[in-house]
C-alpha cells in the first residue's frame, strides 16, 4: 500500500503502542515503530509485514537519535501523516519524601522531553501532510495523586498537548491527548485487577486519527467500568 498513510508510533514495541500498531494496521496506516528495543519492533514488523511497517530503533531521551528517527522515516515512505507519541515510563514508591530522584529525572527525560523532542522533530512534515498529532496522556495528568511525580509529568503532557494545539491553529495539524486511567501493561510487575487492556486504549487512537478532516477530537479520556457491586 504505496499510497497509505503513514503514522509514527514511539514506544511501540509492547503495551498500548504495540496494540495501537496492530490496530492501525488493519485499518490500512502504514507504520514507523520506535523504541529502544529492536528484537521487539522486529517481530512487529514481522507480524504486520515489511511491506506495511519498519522497525527504528530510538531513545526518545536522545534528540540527535529522534532526528536520525523522523529520517529513517521518511526515507522509507516518504512522508509522515500522523505521530503517537506514546512512549513513556513510570516511576517508584515513596512520593516526594523517598523515591530515588534518578527515578524522577527518568520520568522527566521520558515523559516530557522525549515527547517536545517527538515533536519537533516531525512537525515540519506534519505541516506539510496536515496530518494528526496524538499524544499520550494520562489521568493521572488531571487528578492529584499524592506523591506522584509521573503524575507531575502528565500533567506537564497535558499542557504540551494544550500549547501544541494553540501554536498549530490554523495549520490544518490536529492534536489528541488521549488520557487513560490504569492500562495492564509492562509499567507492571502483576497484573492490576480492573484495569485496561491496551487494546482499548488502542481503539481509542484509531477513533481519533479516523475522524474526517473537519472533526477536531481534542481528548479522549478512558477509563475501566467500575466493578459491579
Amino acid at each position: 500500500m504505496a499510497d497509505a498513510k503513514v503514522l509514527l508510533i514511539t514506544g511501540a514495541s509492547s503495551g498500548i503502542g504495540a496494540a495501537t500498531a496492530r490496530a492501525a494496521s488493519g485499518e490500512g496506516w502504514n507504520l514507523v515503530l520506535v523504541a529502544r528495543s529492536a528484537d521487539k519492533l522486529e517481530a512487529l514488523v514481522g507480524e504486520i509485514g515489511e511491506d506495511r511497517a519498519v522497525a527504528v530503533a530510538c531513545d526518545v531521551t536522545d534528540y540527535e537519535d529522534q532526528r536520525r528517527m523522523a529520517k529513517a522515516a521518511l526515507e522509507r515512505f516518504g512522508r509522515i501523516d500522523a505521530v503517537f507519541a506514546n512512549a513513556g515510563t513510570g516511576g517508584q514508591p515513596g512520593g516526594f519524601s523517598a523515591a530515588a530522584p534518578e527515578s524522577w529525572r527518568k520520568m522527566v527525560d521520558v515523559n516530557i522531553l522525549g515527547v517536545a523532542y517527538t515533536l519537533q522533530v516531525t512537525l515540519e512534515h506534519l505541516k506539510t501532510a496536515r496530518g494528526h498529532v496524538v499524544i499520550t496522556g494520562s489521568v493521572a495528568g488531571r487528578r492529584v495523586l499524592a506523591g506522584s511525580m509521573y503524575a507531575a509529568t502528565k500533567w506537564a503532557v497535558s499542557a504540551i498537548g494544550y500549547g501544541l494545539r494553540e501554536e498549530l491553529r490554523g495549520t490544518g495539524v490536529r492534536v489528541t491527548l488521549i488520557e487513560p486511567g490504569m492500562v495492564d501493561t509492562p509499567f507492571f510487575d502483576a497484573p492490576p485487577s480492573d484495569a485496561l487492556r491496551p487494546e482499548d486504549v488502542a481503539r481509542s487512537v484509531v477513533y481519533a486519527l479516523s475522524q474526517p478532516p473537519h472533526v477536531d477530537v481534542h481528548e479522549l479520556t478512558i477509563l475501566p467500568t467500575a466493578p459491579v457491586k
